[in-house]
């Protein structure tokens, strides 16, 4: 099936311009995916985990605020994200990546609690394996929107300029 996209549609059919290096139009539900990554991105990093979120930097929000936009408009938390295949993700791999990420950090989230503080996340003997499952999906969807995945996660500011902008 072919969709016919005005000249300002998100949706076309080829990689378009890029924003902060990944490519805006490329997938139809962009929005989406820059949520789900930003949020993969803080949850594999825990040297930004301790620099930012348990010294409580302001801009970045919390572990709960990333959980939340990784489950927000997904419903990673209710369903498989190969349902999104095609629309937020590329592929199945990147779809298994995410899943394994979401579930061992909201196993952990149920565990300590959505208020719980940053250091009972970061303390919780599961943590180490829930920051290589985010890590492991953060690099495949990084990596596949030619972006670096090494550089250091964005503000919520600019997330939302990004989202917003395009």
């Amino acid at each position: 099936m072919t969709v016919q996209a005005s000249e300002n549609s998100s949706r076309r059919g080829r990689r378009s311009s890029t924003m902060g290096g990944m490519p805006v139009n490329d997938m139809p539900w962009w929005r989406w995916r820059s949520n789900v990554r930003s949020a993969l991105h803080m949850l594999s990093d825990p040297g930004f985990q301790r620099d930012v979120w348990l010294a409580g930097v302001d801009g970045y929000g919390d572990v709960t605020d990333a959980v939340y936009r990784l489950v927000e408009d997904t419903w990673l938390d209710h369903w498989s994200a190969e349902k999104y295949v095609g629309t937020i993700f590329r592929d199945s791999q990147e779809a298994a990546l995410v899943d394994s990420a979401v579930l061992r950090v909201l196993r952990i989230m149920h565990q300590v609690g959505p208020d719980a503080p940053v250091a009972a996340y970061l303390e919780h003997q599961a943590w180490p394996e829930a920051i290589q499952a985010a890590r492991d999906a953060h690099l495949r969807l990084a990596t596949s929107d030619g972006e670096e995945p090494d550089t250091p996660p964005r503000s919520l500011e600019v997330l939302r300029i990004m989202t917003r902008s395009a």
